[in-house]
């Protein structure tokens, strides 16, 4: 028979049991100690430890860890303040993925198909489907772990004159105004029909009939300004600022019938993107035809101003100077007998050595006074 001393005695036992319980599910902590528990490759791990952040708790806790790879939860600088801390380890290991007809292997700690394609260096759109699932054969497909990607269809939409690329699963033209909320009004003209099927890269335009306004961005074509340099050939040209064009946002009122557009009227433009000038080095002076008339040099002296008591001088001079080549030019783009620099100093044409003389003679004569002491000078400092 079940007295009530009997009952005293048992909830005064219950109550010694779920104390002693109670106390023994108490962190057995000291002063400056936590609990940490760790979660590494499925395994549950808790120490107490006095360490101050995540990665001297693991090395305590003799766990290695690849910097490289491997991604820890809190990071491994984390300070650790609180009594109790959970930390998750995970491990990089090798994840095939399958993307159409193309697999590709990736080693990688992340754990979401989106990470673990940006580590693949490929990229996932909201509309994509994706899969995550352990391998059927690891043999076959090289790895734990297989992440599968169903592309969404990418299509071509203008949508009231505004254009945007949408992606969708859907079989059929019908099918994607669903799923996008898009209902037909009565002035509302499609460029195909509902039941057409979806293609990749397939145009759908969608307008409203009678008068409506659509934004549009286009290009601001940049300007150009060109420079001329007199001392540079007319084949010369020098980009020394590469132009870039701008952008706007054009404002059009246009009108549909039918869906076709019959007229169009810019009413506002507001330029988003000023357009870079591009500044241009042209050349403008005539290119030096080669000297092709024969002669020696003392039949060209003969036709200079240069006196006939200075020739030995001038024969020395435009000896060491050019070699008595009408045509010679030097990498200063000096030119002619005389190496005039730049060739443009030279009245007519500097390679005729007439001309090239003639100039050469009123240069020495206003410089040196004299083509004894134009010798001297070249001799003494190795250019006149």
């Amino acid at each position: 028979m079940f007295t009530a001393g009997m009952a005293l005695m048992l909830f005064g036992g219950l109550f010694f049991v779920n104390r002693a319980l109670a106390e023994t599910a108490k962190p057995v902590t000291k002063a400056g100690e936590r609990l940490v528990t760790i979660y590494d490759r499925g395994v549950e791990r808790t120490i107490v430890t006095k360490a101050r952040t995540v990665r001297e708790a693991l090395k305590l806790a003799r766990l290695s860890i690849d910097e490289r790879q491997d991604v820890v939860e809190p990071g491994l600088d984390s300070e650790m303040v609180a009594e109790r801390y959970n930390v998750n380890i995970f491990r990089a290991r090798p994840v095939t993925i399958v993307d159409g007809g193309k697999r590709l292997r990736v080693t990688t700690a992340q754990q979401t198909p989106v990470l673990i394609a940006k580590a693949a260096g490929l990229e996932i759109f909201n509309e994509d489907k994706t899969t995550l699932t352990k391998a059927d054969n690891v043999a076959v497909d090289g790895a734990d772990m297989v992440m599968r990607v169903e592309r969404a269809l990418a299509v071509n939409f203008i949508l009231y004159g505004k254009t945007s690329t949408i992606r969708t699963h859907a079989k059929t033209v019908g099918e994607l105004l669903k799923d996008k909320h898009i209902t037909l009004k009565k002035d509302d003209t499609l460029s195909v029909d509902l039941s057409s099927k979806i293609v990749p890269g397939m145009k759908i335009e969608l307008w409203r009939n009678g008068k409506q306004t659509v934004t549009v961005e286009e290009e601001v074509k940049f300007e150009t300004e060109k420079i001329k340099d007199a001392n540079r050939e007319t084949s010369y040209r020098e980009v020394k600022q590469a132009g870039e064009n701008g952008k706007k946002n054009v404002t059009y009122e246009i009108e549909m019938k039918n869906g076709v557009e019959v007229s169009r009227k810019e009413i506002a433009s507001v330029v988003t993107k000023e357009s870079k000038k591009q500044i241009e080095i042209i050349g403008t002076k005539n290119a030096v035809m080669p000297y092709t008339g024969g002669g020696s040099k003392d039949q060209w002296l003969a036709s200079s101003n240069i006196p006939r008591d200075q020739w030995g001088y001038a024969e020395w001079l435009v000896q060491k100077e050019s070699g008595w080549n009408p045509n010679a030019r030097s990498r200063s783009g000096a030119c002619g007998l005389a190496q005039a620099l730049p060739c443009s100093k030279v009245p007519g044409n500097p390679l005729n050595p007439a001309d090239s003389l003639n100039w050469m003679h009123g240069y020495v004569m206003g410089r040196y006074g004299s083509w004894e002491k134009a010798v001297a000078h070249s001799k003494a400092r190795g250019w006149y």
